[in-house]
């Protein structure tokens, strides 16, 4: 059973008259009577009774007209779907991301992939450390990622989403919290908060060269594995913790005060990831729009 069959075979049943069918389909009659009688054989029963004045469904050919309505629409449904994969308006893209910085960002993002492109199937994972994620683009396991990189590998695209700069959260109690900014050496000697040491580390990276340059080795009394922790560990009074400008923006804990560090550093950027090879037909529409809702820097 062939979709054109059906499609003949539904035209006939409408017009219940072959030449006027004929008409409709832009087809000569002796070649739509052909196919409505080949139909009839694979099916192996009537579904239209004729006479020289009218023609006529069958109960085999009324039971047939839903069937294959349901039939056509569901190829037409298909043949959309292909060619929008192929526009790249349907597929999935998986982004990774990183941290208290970055899931206001992602969720902009992920409402907006909804609305213009209902079709793509945008998938999400959170993670604790941006350097893995990148790591994950490299693999193909993920189509874009967000994080702080100083280097990235040959064969990635980034583009600067947000300049961020670095900021020190201190417990509410602390003798400094009702400052709005500081120099590294006033907390000499206060115990720190940090992330997980690991090579590429920006935040671990920035600690250990400004506590240094401000004549002391900044003393690590406990881990977090992420900076949501790392924060409440902050308001806890565990200690203080050198973190990026977007967190400030994002952890509301009235237990927890920003100062922004004024010691001179390199810029800190939240990037965008991508593999410049990728065969991946959604992800250049996903680009697209990551571009117009986060604008940032090329």
């Amino acid at each position: 059973m062939e979709t054109q069959q059906l499609r003949v075979f539904l035209a006939v049943a409408e017009e219940l008259h072959f030449g006027r069918a004929a008409e409709r389909l832009h087809l000569a009659q002796p070649p739509v009577s052909r196919i409505v009688r080949q139909l009839e054989r694979d099916i192996g029963t009537d579904l239209f009774v004729r006479s020289t004045r009218s023609v006529q469904l069958t109960a085999a050919g009324e039971a047939l007209i839903a069937p294959a309505q349901q039939i056509l629409a569901a190829a037409q449904n298909a043949k959309a779907s292909a060619l929008a994969a192929g526009r790249g308006e349907a597929g999935t893209v998986k982004l990774a991301y990183a941290g208290a910085s970055t899931h206001v960002l992602v969720g902009v993002l992920a409402r907006e992939v909804r609305k213009v492109y209902p079709e793509i199937e945008f998938r999400l994972n959170s993670q604790n450390f941006a350097l893995p994620a990148l790591a994950r683009v490299l693999r193909g396991e993920v189509d874009i990622s967000l994080g702080r990189w100083d280097f990235v590998p040959a064969g990635i695209q980034t583009r600067i989403i947000v300049q961020e700069h670095l900021v020190m959260a201190v417990p509410a109690s602390h003798r400094l919290a009702s400052q709005n900014e500081v120099h590294l050496a006033a907390l000499a000697g206060e115990p720190f908060v940090a992330l997980p040491p690991h090579e590429g580390s920006v935040l671990g990276d920035r600690l250990r060269r400004l506590s240094l340059g401000a004549g002391f080795d900044a003393e690590i009394v406990q881990r977090a594995p992420d900076s949501w922790t790392a924060m409440a560990l902050v308001g806890a009074e565990v200690g203080c913790s050198l973190t990026v400008s977007t967190v400030a923006e994002n952890v509301t804990d009235p237990h927890v005060h920003f100062l922004r560090v004024l010691d001179e550093t390199l810029p800190i950027y939240l990037r965008m990831a991508w593999r410049g090879t990728s065969d991946n037909p959604a992800l250049p529409p996903v680009l697209s729009l990551a571009e117009r809702v986060w604008p940032g820097r090329p």
